[in-house]
């Protein structure tokens, strides 16, 4: 059975979490406290494992449906999901880190340690 949107919004918290399955190892995971959380169960080397995309009203059943079939478009590659997001999200903080503001903020400090110039301290503390 998949998913609708009204199925997803009439799904309600109860004593234990319950998932509402969409297909091809999607899930909607209905917390007792009311969140509803997407999950995509795969296998990868005979392993089960379990990808977690976001929250419902955040992530979309379209979203959640086109993340499904990106992380299946990886497996078929023998790409684990789970490692290629982590991997990501490391990248992004080291682009992140690489800015001219860190790099400058760097070697402010480092002009510091070694005595700062004043002008160098009065322009540093303008922006």
């Amino acid at each position: 059975m998949v998913l609708t949107d009204t199925a997803i919004r009439n799904a309600k918290p109860a004593d234990k979490p319950y998932k509402v399955t969409d297909s091809q190892g999607l899930y909607l995971l209905v917390n007792p406290r009311g969140s509803k959380l997407w999950r995509i169960k795969y296998r990868i080397d005979g392993v089960e494992r379990k990808l977690s995309l976001g929250a419902y009203p955040e992530i979309t059943l379209a979203e959640a449906r086109a993340a499904r079939d990106a992380a299946r478009r990886q497996l078929a590659h023998a790409i684990d999901p789970n490692v290629a997001k982590r991997q990501a999200r490391i990248e992004a903080s080291i682009r992140a880190s690489n800015s001219f503001a860190s790099v400058a903020e760097e070697l402010i400090e480092k002009k510091a340690r070694e005595g700062l110039p004043v002008a160098l301290s009065k322009t540093r503390s303008v922006t």
